[in-house]
This record gives C-alpha cells, sequence and structure tokens, in this order.
C-alpha cells in the first residue's frame, strides 16, 4: 500500500511540474533555497518521503519502489501526468526508479549529491538497527557532519542547526524504514530505460555520495540521453551549501 505524503506545491497552474525529493532524515524545506526561482515559472511540487516531515511512517523495511509508488500517487492525486522528477541523495534514487519505470511520464531527471548503488548493506541496516534502538538523535550529529564542509558549518551554524532538527525530527521508523530501501538499491542495470535528459551535480567534498557515484550514474545512462554531468563545491547538501549554483544549473537544465 502507499503512504500518503506530506507534500507542498508552488508556482503558476499550468505550468511544467517539477517533483522535489529530499535527502534521508530531511523533509522537503531542505529545498527552500531553490523554491522562490524555480516557482516563478514552474509548478513546484516537494515532497516528504514516507517515514519523514509530515508523511504517514508505515512499518518498515520499505523498498525503493515503495517510495516511488507514494510519489506517483501523489502525483495522481494532484492530476499530474508529466513532470520533471528532481531529488537530492534518497530523493535522486527515487526520482531514478521513475525515470527508469515510468520514462513515459517523466520529462527529465535532475540528479544531486546522490547514487544509482551504495554499500555497503550492512552499515544501513546497523544504521536502521540504532536508530530503532535509541532514535534518530543517536546519529544526528554524525550525519549532519558529512552534509556540509566545516568552513560552512563554521559560517552558517543556524543552518546546521535547522537541518539537525529535521534529522532529530524524523520519526525512527521512517528513518531505518528508508535506510532499508537504500540497503537493497541497485539502480544501475534499470538506468539503461531511462529516457529523459538528465542533469547530474555531485559535490566537490562529499563523503557521502563521492563525485565518482555521479559519473557512474552517467555511465549507465543510455548513451542517446544527453546529460550533464557538474561537479559543485559543497559536502552532501549541495543544494544547500552551493545553492546559487545549484539553482541556476537546475534552470538551465529546466530550459534546456
Amino acid at each position: 500500500m502507499t503512504a500518503g505524503l506530506g507534500h507542498d506545491v508552488h508556482g503558476p497552474e499550468g505550468a511544467p511540474v517539477v517533483v522535489l525529493g529530499s535527502s534521508l532524515g530531511t523533509d522537503r524545506r531542505m529545498w527552500d533555497p531553490q523554491l522562490e526561482a524555480l516557482a516563478q515559472r514552474y509548478r513546484v511540487v516537494r515532497y516528504d518521503h514516507r517515514g519523514h516531515g509530515a508523511s504517514e511512517v508505515p512499518a518498515g523495511p520499505y523498498g525503493l519502489a515503495d517510495l516511488a509508488q507514494d510519489v506517483l500517487a501523489l502525483l495522481d492525486s494532484l492530476g499530474v501526468e508529466r513532470f520533471t522528477a528532481g531529488g537530492l541523495s534518497l530523493g535522486g534514487m527515487v526520482s531514478m526508479w521513475l525515470a527508469a519505470h515510468v520514462p513515459d511520464r517523466v520529462e527529465k531527471l535532475a540528479l544531486f549529491c546522490t547514487s544509482a548503488y551504495l554499500p555497503p548493506l550492512e552499515g544501513w541496516l546497523d544504521r536502521a538497527a540504532t536508530v530503532r534502538a535509541d532514535g534518530t538523535g543517536a546519529i544526528a550529529d554524525a550525519v549532519v557532519a558529512r552534509w556540509f564542509t566545516p568552513g560552512f558549518a563554521a559560517a552558517r551554524p543556524e543552518v546546521v542547526a535547522a537541518h539537525r532538527a529535521m534529522v532529530v525530527g524524523t520519526p525512527a521508523e521512517g528513518y531505518a524504514g528508508c535506510c532499508e530501501a537504500i540497503a537493497a538499491m541497485d539502480l544501475r542495470d534499470a538506468l539503461a530505460k531511462v529516457t529523459a535528459p538528465a542533469l547530474v551535480v555531485a559535490t566537490a567534498d562529499d563523503p557521502a555520495t563521492p563525485q565518482e557515484h555521479a559519473r557512474t550514474i552517467a555511465a549507465y545512462l543510455p548513451d542517446d540521453v544527453p546529460t550533464r554531468v557538474e561537479v559543485v563545491p559543497g559536502a552532501h547538501l549541495g543544494t544547500v551549501e552551493s545553492a546559487d549554483v545549484c539553482t541556476r544549473l537546475l534552470l538551465e537544465h529546466l530550459a534546456g
């Protein structure tokens, strides 16, 4: 069964639709830096993954297909047929699944700081077990330390604190279930079914999904799919730390 997703919709009715999914442990507010610019000319649908934000929290484990089917159910309820699938980290994984499994609905693909395959499986299962036992507060500091470079964290402590609060506020079962979805994920071969032009953005100092993950995604996409790979400054939450450049790249991709 699909889970009801917390979401919001911004921008002109009838404009091309851009769907944005956030990282594991954040909610749709992660996309605040991009929202104003996108909503001037696009219909922006931001959603919370199941078990995150304002979404329902079914019992885990989850599969990536479950997360993607939640998004399709949401879009069906909104009357959205075709859309750009965009996401960072877990949101990018969901976007790749959508582009591969419902290619007739995905017009463009926009991926930030993500991966098609992210072993080791045991690490994700261990994290899920820790969160179920001790809550998301137990892993919040370690997770957020990988999201921003030290220089940005020192300069913008309020941004770091806001994103740490998102982690702590994520229900343990939702976080753990999504860890299990990532553990079981391998989208590499599925990328052969993608037809949407793709933007793949990595950051220079991302310990979670280093630059080679972006290049792997590009390598598995079909040769006839227009693909742009870019590396920008920052750590894992590149759309936050390098918000302006990521917004520019996204707008260029959407307009192309």
